[in-house]
């Protein structure tokens, strides 16, 4: 019996998934759309030649499968057969943006003597050794990391062969992808956002490492692992053939790990590139460096502003942030403890909290006073100087009593 083989159909797109997915990548002056579109009707309308019949396929063959191109470079993806999982397809999708695997075959087997034929081998072999681009995570002696391969990375999570093609060529898959070169330092920012909040995730549902200890008060069933594993065929399904179902996975990971690049690339390092601006001229605001000032609100600071008093070695916490709001006033916004709490690190002065406008401005005697938040996270004024001096206030109130400000909710 023949292998059965795959062709890729150069289809235009039917799928509204896909129509909606370029949508979302329209912002990044059409390549992302461009390079989601072909991708995933690459992996769309996929006949079978030299195909077995049904009855045949009810069970998964041993037979290599392969996924051919128009214009094959030769280059052969190893990967297993049958059901297929996130990672591997995502290894898959990886390698496939670079140069030298664009048009490479995908050969999807356990039979170690077609594996041995391909260039480079993703999530079977048992084997791992980047040097020979065997890059599996089944045998029983690995236990890699992202931290235990390069140590000044911090996760911790074991990898699977996503997490594995990425380490080893994230990098230029997002220079692909993106246009900056390797060595770039905002290269070096995305290659670190994309583990932590896409292949890390995948690494770790794939090998079954759970978020937190303990029970879940509810069940999380749309991940990007479990939409993929949704397209395998059903346990009682006539056909048990996995091939089609692997293509669609590939153009949907594909679609999603394209939109979350363009995302970050042009909505959240510009936001960073503001919130670093307004961190290293914070003393010319004030000299104390606990008010930063961003000429333009709606930009989402606090994540950046965490990460970057560690980088830039931010020896006094910044405490305040001053923004002008849609209808042209200006809020000063406290700084929390953390990503994760509604503690402060330092409220608003407790006697505002709650008074808004005229009464506000006569507590307080600063003009134009438009309200303070109950909680005292928030307040607002029709000026930036106003808003600075509710800043100020709070500051030197700090000063005074720090135990009364401090660590409020």
């Amino acid at each position: 019996m023949s292998p059965v083989r795959l062709k890729l159909q150069s289809a235009s797109l039917s799928s509204a998934a896909c129509v909606a997915a370029n949508f979302m990548l329209a912002p990044n002056l059409l390549k992302f759309t461009f390079r989601t579109s072909v991708f995933t009707s690459v992996y769309r309308n996929i006949p079978v030649r030299d195909s077995i019949p049904v009855a045949e396929r009810r069970y998964m063959s041993h037979q290599p499968k392969r996924l051919c191109t128009e214009n094959m470079s030769g280059k052969r993806i190893g990967t297993h057969n049958g059901t297929f999982h996130c990672d591997e397809v995502l290894a898959c999708f990886f390698l496939h943006q670079l140069p030298e695997y664009k048009d490479a075959e995908i050969v999807r087997t356990r039979d170690p003597t077609e594996l041995a034929k391909c260039d480079i081998v993703v999530d079977v072999g048992g084997e791992f050794d980047p040097k020979k681009h065997l890059y599996d995570h089944h045998q029983r002696t690995f236990s890699e990391t992202f931290h235990s391969l390069c140590p000044e990375k911090p996760w911790v999570t074991k990898l699977s062969s996503a997490g594995l093609v990425y380490l080893h060529f994230g990098r230029r898959v997002l220079s692909q992808l993106t246009s900056l070169k390797e060595g770039d330092r905002q290269l070096e920012v995305l290659y670190d956002k994309l583990y932590e909040n896409l292949v890390e995730e995948v690494d770790a549902v794939d090998n079954g490492i759970s978020q937190y200890d303990g029970e879940a008060r509810y069940a999380v069933s749309t991940t990007l692992s479990a939409r993929v594993g949704h397209l395998n065929p059903r346990w009682n399904s006539k056909s048990q053939d996995t091939e089609e179902g692997f293509h669609k996975a590939l153009g949907m990971v594909g679609a999603e790990f394209l939109h979350r690049v363009d995302f970050y690339q042009n909505s959240w390092l510009p936001a960073r590139v503001v919130v670093e601006g307004a961190v290293q001229t914070r003393k010319q605001v004030d000299p104390s460096g606990e008010i930063v000032v961003f000429s333009q609100g709606g930009c989402p600071w606090k994540e950046h502003l965490f990460s970057l008093e560690k980088e830039l070695s931010v020896d006094t916490s910044i405490k305040f942030v001053l923004y002008p709001d849609q209808n042209g006033q200006w809020r000063v916004q406290c700084v929390p403890a953390g990503l994760h709490t509604f503690n402060n690190r330092l409220s608003l002065l407790e006697e505002w909290r709650g008074v808004r406008d005229d009464a506000l401005s006569e507590l307080s005697g600063i003009p134009d006073c438009v309200f303070v938040h109950a909680g005292g996270f928030i307040g607002g004024n029709k000026t930036k100087e106003g808003a600075l001096e509710m800043a100020h206030r709070t500051l030197q109130g700090a000063a005074k009593s720090p135990s009364k400000h401090t660590n409020c909710s």
